[in-house]
Order: structure tokens, then C-alpha cells, then sequence
């Protein structure tokens, strides 16, 4: 099979810059134009695995307490009926976990000190169905027993009240009692019966659980507020959320998880399509060095291609050898970019520690940052577009300078040859 000398030529140009220099692999120029190409793209997907992989951690942490879909009465009130609503939820072939609880705002008062909480009523039994956080909280949920009022904090807001196990808080229901002299809040000393460690600071300086019954009493409701739903697979949340509402009997007002954080889901998308714009144009300068590369290369080669007009190459000849060439450097860098970003994504859990330990400095601090492991998450939805736009771009630097090259006259050419 007889390969066009488009592809030779083309290929030959790419390897020396000068006729002097064939013994080196690649020219210079061509060499700093490829390097950019590939440094653009390392940049690329290093940055967008490491959100990602952020993005998946603070997601797992935040829905190891909070559940895939909550269920509310229209009211704002107590269920009509909470356990009808578990079972036809449960119908749902994607629900595998269903529990009841209350969801209050309330103080929380030691001493002086008082802090704004959030306060979930559960039931110790079935709250493992639907948390991940309950699933390693067997013990300490046992403890919340009907009755004693037994109240479980988030370490956070343990550490702010100065609370341990066994010492006693005071909860403060917004919604007091009338009484002559005017509203007085309603108060009820809890004991503190354990704590809990979610890894997301939000949860575990607001967040308190006590048991439901209890929950009920303080702050008089006849029941559940709502219900809280697990999935097979989260990524169905807003699907199964809808198919809910047509298929439960009753009026509900149904939010799933992404809906609950819609603030800071829309903030990390959009901070991610920022990035990817801003890397982008590293690699659209490192592609457009192209054109100078090619420019170059046209110029000293005037006499080479007035030589092969003469022999008979056509316009369109002379153009598709210095798009190869173009595209030689452009393939080139973007497969080295994927090869070395990919490379350090897949591996920044240890060359980030690696770098610590020479530099002797911790970049993300556990007393500042909520995780203290540089997380990566590669994923080929964005890696694909990278590599498409990196060549794209590449081809179509080439172009202008290879159709520059098709229009030498070959007498000027030869003129001083």
C-alpha cells in the first residue's frame, strides 16, 4: 500500500525544522508548541477530576445524614398517616429504606451559652434504612429511649456548648405557651446521650437528634412530620420523586436531595463551567502557537515547495502536508496531555502527600478545610470533550498557514535560489 507523500512530507517537516537538523526527533519549535498543547491538557483534567472528586466527597458526606427524598404533609403538620405513606412508598421498585421523623427548629442552652439548632425526631429502628450516619450510630441511637428525653449532638456543637456524655441541656421550643404575662417559650431539659461525627461541618455543629415520641411532646404534634426515603440509586432522586406524587394517595409536598442543596450544587456547577472555560483557552494558546510554528515553517520551506509545484503538486497537495504537520504536533501533545493528566489524577492520593512531606506544609489543614485528603474523581465525560476540543482546535490552526503555503508562486520562490 503506497502512502501518500502528503503524509511523508508532512510527517518529515514535523520531525526536523531544518534541513541541518534531521538527526533531532522533533524540531524545537514544534517541540514547544506539542509541550503546550499537553500541558494544557494535564491542567484540564487534573482540575476537573479534583472538583469532581471534592464534589463527591462533600456529596456522600452530606447524604450520609441527610436522606435521598423527604416526604411532607401540604399542612406543614403531622402526617395524616405515616405508615400508609412508608408502604406505598415502598412500592416504588427504586425505594429500598423508608423511616418517619420529625423536623423542628429550636435553642439549645448550657449556661450561657446557646446555639441555634435543627432538630430531627427519629425512630432508632428504622433510621438506619435511610442514613448511612445511623448505620455506624447503632449504639449511641439505642440509647434515645422514649420517655427519658435523651438528646444526641453533633460533635461541632458538643465542642461549642462544652457538653459530654451524660450532662444536661436545655431545649427551647419556639412556639411557647400563652399565659397571661405573654407567650413563654417552652422548655425541656434533655440529656445529652452521645454524639455524632458526619465530616461536614454544617450537620455537626447544627444538627440534634432526640427520639420521636419525645420530639412529638415538646413540641405537640400528633405524629411524624414526615418521611424520609433511600434509593438504589441517588442519581434518580428527582425521577422518583416525581413518580411519587402521581402514584401516593394524598397531598405531599416532595423534595429530593438535590433540590434540599440546590444553592451549593448550582455553585459548584457553575464554578467547574468557569474552569473549564479558563483552561480551555491555555490549550487554545498552546494550539494557535501552531499557526507561528507553521508560518515559520512555510517561510523556510518556500524553495522545497515551489520544487514540488514544479513537479507537478497541486494547491490542495502543498496544503494537506502542512495540515498534517499541524496535526501531527496537535495529535502528539493532546495524547501526551491525556497520558499526563491522567496519570497524576489517578494518582494524586499519593503525590499530593508526597509533596507535602517535601515541602513540609499541609494544603488542606483538618482545623480549616472540610476535607483534609486531596480527593480525584476522573470521569469520561469530561475527558472526551477535552481531548475533541484540544484537537479541534489544533486543525484548525493549521489552517490558515497551509492554505499561506498552497499560494506561493514558485518563480518568486526560485527567484534567489
Amino acid at each position: 500500500m503506497r502512502i501518500p507523500y502528503e503524509l511523508v512530507l508532512g510527517w518529515r517537516y514535523t520531525r526536523a525544522g531544518r534541513a541541518t537538523r534531521r538527526n533531532g526527533f522533533i524540531s524545537f519549535i514544534s517541540g514547544v508548541s506539542m509541550l503546550g498543547i499537553a500541558l494544557g491538557v494535564a491542567a484540564l483534567i487534573i482540575v476537573l477530576s479534583v472538583m469532581n472528586g471534592f464534589q463527591k466527597e462533600v456529596r456522600d458526606r452530606m447524604l450520609g445524614v441527610v436522606s435521598h427524598i423527604e416526604i411532607f404533609g401540604v399542612g406543614g403538620g403531622a402526617l395524616p398517616d405515616p405508615l400508609r405513606t412508608m408502604a406505598e412508598a415502598r412500592r416504588n421498585p427504586q425505594v429500598i429504606g423508608a423511616a418517619p421523623f420529625i423536623s423542628a427548629q429550636a435553642l439549645l442552652a448550657r449556661g450561657e451559652d446557646m446555639r441555634g439548632t435543627l432538630v430531627r425526631g427519629i425512630d432508632p429502628a428504622h433510621e438506619p434504612e435511610v442514613t448511612d450516619l445511623a448505620v455506624n450510630m447503632n449504639t449511641v441511637l439505642a440509647k434515645l429511649v422514649p420517655g427519658q428525653f435523651g438528646i444526641v449532638l453533633g460533635i461541632e456543637l458538643a465542642r461549642q456548648l462544652d457538653v459530654r456524655e451524660g450532662d444536661p441541656v436545655t431545649l427551647i421550643a419556639p412556639s411557647g405557651q400563652v399565659t397571661p404575662a405573654g407567650v413563654v417559650p417552652r422548655l425541656k431539659q434533655m440529656t445529652v446521650v452521645g454524639t455524632f461525627d458526619s465530616g461536614h461541618f454544617e450537620y455537626d455543629s447544627s444538627l440534634v437528634m432526640v427520639h420521636e415520641q419525645d420530639a412529638a411532646k415538646i413540641f405537640r404534634l400528633d405524629g411524624p412530620t414526615g418521611v424520609r426515603l433511600k434509593l438504589k440509586d441517588l442519581n434518580q432522586a428527582r425521577e422518583v420523586a416525581a413518580q411519587l406524587q402521581n402514584t401516593l394517595t394524598g397531598q405531599f409536598v416532595i423534595r429530593d436531595w438535590t433540590r434540599q442543596n440546590r444553592t451549593w450544587f448550582s455553585a459548584v456547577q457553575l464554578e467547574k463551567r468557569m474552569m473549564f472555560i479558563i483552561l480551555t483557552l491555555i490549550v487554545a494558546v498552546a494550539a494557535f502557537n501552531l499557526v507561528s510554528t507553521l508560518v515559520m515553517t512555510v517561510t523556510d520551506k518556500r524553495a522545497d515547495i515551489a520544487i514540488l509545484r514544479t513537479l507537478g503538486a497541486s494547491p490542495g497537495s502543498i496544503m494537506g502536508i502542512f495540515v498534517v504537520q499541524g496535526a501531527a504536533v496537535g495529535v502528539m501533545g493532546t495524547l501526551a496531555g491525556l497520558l499526563l493528566g491522567l496519570g497524576i489524577a489517578l494518582n494524586i492520593d499519593v503525590i499530593v502527600p508526597a509533596l507535602e512531606h517535601l515541602l513540609n506544609a499541609s494544603f488542606l489543614p483538618r482545623d480549616i478545610y472540610l476535607i483534609s485528603k486531596m480527593p480525584s474523581d476522573p470521569r469520561r465525560d469530561d475527558i472526551m470533550p477535552i481531548a475533541l476540543i484540544s484537537l479541534v482546535l489544533a486543525f484548525a490552526a493549521t489552517i490558515y498557514p497551509s492554505w499561506r503555503a498552497s499560494r506561493v508562486n514558485p518563480a518568486e520562490a526560485l527567484r534567489y535560489e
